[in-house]
């Protein structure tokens, strides 16, 4: 699906902070279809759009605060940044990195919410987010593991107005009758030290042979592809520099 504007409270751009740029951006270009386009400010210190043919679909960073992990995060795109950080402070949650323009291209927070998972929020100017979603080699759902998916629930509908779907042990979110992630409770089958995160989902075309193509690439699988019944299949993987995230094919 093309996006010529950003629905507000849905996922806008999933943003990859790594500890490699260039390999990150050899592993996903070789993996997903992208190219690289560099930011030309030497303040951005090596972010890089990713594009799919000529549409910005993601970005790598680097890691721009001692301790931050490598890990993908997701920005949700608000009419107004601030007054987006006054609600989570409000419903419970902590503003990591506060309000900063980026530039003429919009104004970003790093928020979390009461468990500790991390999203990011985007108030567009010139750059709205990713120009396509919901197709090979684009974020297609997001997915948030949490041990307390009431109290999630609670502050994801207060601060961004979130739709909920609640169904036999996942939750689905939306906004404007289109739902675009889902909650699952973190239970005992979740490794010991993972904390409450937020997981990317991005389309493929056949999820078992982007799989191996990730382990060829130096990528890692660690959950291998599965039938969602009357939905899809999905795997879980992690690139070379321990990114994590899921790759998603739709049911025919």
């Amino acid at each position: 699906m093309k996006i010529t504007e950003p629905q507000l409270g849905s996922p806008c751009w999933p943003e990859l902070g790594t500890t490699d740029i260039a390999a990150a951006t050899a592993f996903y270009g070789a993996l997903l279809g992208w190219r690289p386009e560099d930011d030309p400010h030497p303040e951005a210190g090596g972010y890089t759009q990713q594009l799919l043919g000529d549409d910005p679909v993601a970005a790598v960073s680097p890691l721009y605060q001692d301790g931050q992990p490598v890990a993908w995060t997701v920005s949700i795109a608000v009419a107004d940044a601030d007054a987006a950080v006054d609600k989570v402070t409000a419903a419970g949650g902590s503003v990591i990195a506060p309000p900063m323009d980026v530039f003429d291209l919009g104004r970003f927070a790093v928020i979390a919410d009461p468990a500790g998972a991390v999203i990011s929020l985007w108030q567009a100017r010139t750059f709205s987010g990713a120009a396509r979603l919901n197709e090979p080699g684009t974020l297609c759902w997001i997915e948030l593991r949490t041990p307390d998916t009431a109290a999630a629930e609670a502050f994801y509908t207060e601060v961004f107005g979130w739709s909920v779907n609640a169904g036999d042990g996942y939750t689905q979110f939306g906004v404007g009758g289109q739902d675009f992630g889902g909650m699952m409770a973190m239970g005992a089958d979740f490794p010991a030290g993972v904390p409450p995160h937020w997981a990317l989902y991005f389309g493929v075309d056949d999820v078992d042979a982007s799989a191996a193509k990730a382990t060829e690439l130096g990528g890692a699988v660690h959950v291998p592809g599965t039938d969602i019944p009357g939905t899809g299949r999905f795997a879980i993987l992690t690139d070379p520099q321990g990114g994590a995230f899921a790759i998603y094919t739709p049911q025919a």
